[in-house]
């Protein structure tokens, strides 16, 4: 019997914000320069100036996840702070404008801007991925898809559990993940189709390469396929992007481990000839719809019965799915962080909550949504 790895890998995008943690800055070059010394590739840049990436190495388990993203996060911050900068972890910026931001030099980002024009330059937008180890190898390959089919149903859960854009541009959205639906601009992205096996996703790629969508010259480049969640086979990952970036590394950490134990879950289920039904893009779209408009205070699609059902409801389910996996995985304590997200909010939540007390106690619009970013830069060091 085949059994994947399950390691995990996490990528952080960050926004690089002035001293007084006001407006985002172009400060990436000289972040690597003073960076990638202590962190190698670990750090690495990103399409506009004013982000950076973060990548953990290979981890056993969310403990080791959890570890990465503590050094990370306060090494990144350190230099940053050293240089009169500073980080924060939030899907969108609550009123830095994408028109003010410069683009990061680099044949690969002045590409995406000259193919992509203003779809590019609106991504303003912050994200998190983290990647699950199912193996590089023809079983590995074969996994990675069958798993991937079965996971497009969990995508919208996993983003309203993680919403934290609900600004932009100095305006209180009325969304909770705004990101999703900036992101969305661009093509090849999206909860991708179903495939029958490997080797018809790596026809679509072939295809997509021959025609000049992935790259210059027919490059076969597919890193170009944004879907929310898409196959690595390269490094053997399933690679998740549904989420939006989570500004505390515990909801970080827990989100982590709900995708590993799902992922483990799904295997369980293969290995007894069993699977999770597939669903129509059309419908799983609705639920990601509802998942960026309202975030766990939603009511999610329940195909099975064919009612809407409060995401509280549908999370409780999840959790009781995967309550044969977790302890063998040691994450037992990291995934029941779900409830208390549940119960006290998101990220957006909170940032929305900030905004009106603000207003409420007589501020201005700019000065409540300044108060929104002191409560990012906190919360993303927060545990460091």
């Amino acid at each position: 019997m085949y059994r994947p790895p399950l390691t995990l890998g996490v990528e952080e995008e960050y926004m690089i914000v002035d001293a007084e943690g006001r407006a985002l800055t172009a400060f990436s070059k000289q972040l690597l320069d003073y960076g990638k010394p202590i962190l190698g590739d670990n750090l690495k840049a990103e399409f506009m100036q004013c982000q950076i990436e973060i990548g953990t190495p290979v981890c056993r388990n969310v403990h080791d996840v959890r570890d990465e993203l503590r050094r990370l996060r306060k090494t990144v911050n350190d230099l940053a702070a050293a240089h009169g900068r500073r980080i924060g972890a939030a899907s969108t910026h609550p009123f830095s404008r994408w028109q003010d931001q410069v683009i990061t030099q680099g044949e690969r980002y002045q590409d995406l801007y000259t193919d992509m024009q203003d779809a590019a330059r609106r991504l303003l937008i912050f994200g998190m991925h983290i990647h699950v180890g199912l193996g590089d190898d023809d079983k590995g390959r074969a996994l990675l898809i069958d798993i991937m089919n079965q996971m497009r149903y969990f995508l919208p859960h996993i983003l309203a559990l993680t919403t934290s854009s609900p600004f932009w541009h100095g305006r209180e959205t009325g969304l909770k993940s705004y990101r999703s639906l900036i992101f969305q601009n661009m093509p090849r992205t999206g909860i991708p189709p179903v495939f029958t096996d490997y080797e018809e996703y790596d026809r679509l790629v072939d295809l997509l390469a021959k025609v000049g969508s992935l790259g210059k010259g027919g490059e076969k480049d597919a890193s170009r396929i944004w879907w929310d969640i898409r196959p690595n086979s390269r490094v053997g990952t399933l690679e998740m992007r549904v989420a939006d970036m989570c500004t505390t590394i515990e909801e970080a950490v827990c989100v982590t481990a709900v995708i590993q134990a799902l992922v483990a879950k799904l295997v369980k289920l293969r290995t007894n000839n069993q699977s999770w039904r597939l669903y129509r893009s059309e419908l799983l779209n609705e639920n990601k719809w509802r998942a960026a408009r309202y975030g766990v205070d939603g009511l999610l699609i329940d195909f099975g019965i064919e009612e809407p059902v409060h995401i509280r409801q549908i999370w409780s389910e999840i959790l009781t799915l995967i309550d044969d996996v977790v302890d063998e995985l040691g994450s037992r304590e990291e995934i029941e962080y779900v409830n208390t997200i549940l119960e006290h909010g998101t990220s957006a939540d909170r940032q929305i909550a900030t905004y009106h007390r603000a207003i409420a106690e007589g501020h201005s619009e700019q000065e409540a949504l300044i108060k929104v970013m002191d409560n990012l830069l906190a919360e993303t060091v927060q545990g460091t």
